[in-house]
């Protein structure tokens, strides 16, 4: 992960190409918003930019979902239509990887979202996304889980399955090759 978190001026140009034309070519995932609106609170937010840049490099494709009319931000999520590439074959959290004691991942969810700066997406967050397409047909998606259910080992992950969203569990310290998890970023 890139540790750097200011990005050139080509890069941010680039960046906001690839939003904008997402932006454009999605317009039902953000109805009545306006891309220069958002383009201007890009602009002046250059760490959330990085953020934003770092869901794209792991295969994100990060899309404008909403705007909170009491803080002002754009909310954008992790709008792939399957689980980023980048960040599958992950656990759940740092807990979860030191615990395991042969054959580790390479990171944890909880971990790489962090360093990403992003948030993962909770129960509720993803059902919201699963309202603006089909996602995670393939794969399946980590999503925050419950203090009670991670403090008995478990964690807590998603798919969409026979036109329906699926709530399932598994051990945290568990990885596989389809499972990643889905961000969410305020700007």
């Amino acid at each position: 992960m890139k540790m750097n978190k200011e990005l050139s001026p080509e890069q941010r140009e680039s960046l906001l190409n690839v939003l904008k034309a997402r932006f454009d070519k999605n317009m039902d995932r953000h109805k009545g918003i306006k891309w220069s609106d958002v383009a201007t609170r890009l602009e002046t937010n250059t760490e959330k930019l990085w953020s934003l840049d770092a869901m794209e490099e792991t295969g994100g494709e990060p899309d404008v979902v909403g705007f909170d009319k009491s803080t002002g931000e754009y909310i954008f999520y992790d709008c792939a239509t399957e689980s980023p590439k980048g960040r599958r074959s992950i656990c759940y959290d740092h807990h979860a990887l030191e615990s395991r004691k042969e054959h580790k991942p390479g990171h944890s969810a909880v971990g790489m979202a962090a360093e990403m700066g992003i948030d993962i997406l909770t129960e509720a967050q993803y059902r919201e996304l699963q309202q603006l397409g089909k996602f995670d047909l393939k794969t399946s998606s980590w999503v925050a889980t419950p203090a009670a259910i991670r403090k008995l080992g478990g964690a807590v992950f998603c798919d969409r399955r026979y036109d329906t969203v699926f709530r399932y569990h598994n051990g945290a310290e568990s990885y596989y090759a389809a499972r990643g998890f889905r961000g969410l970023l305020r700007v």
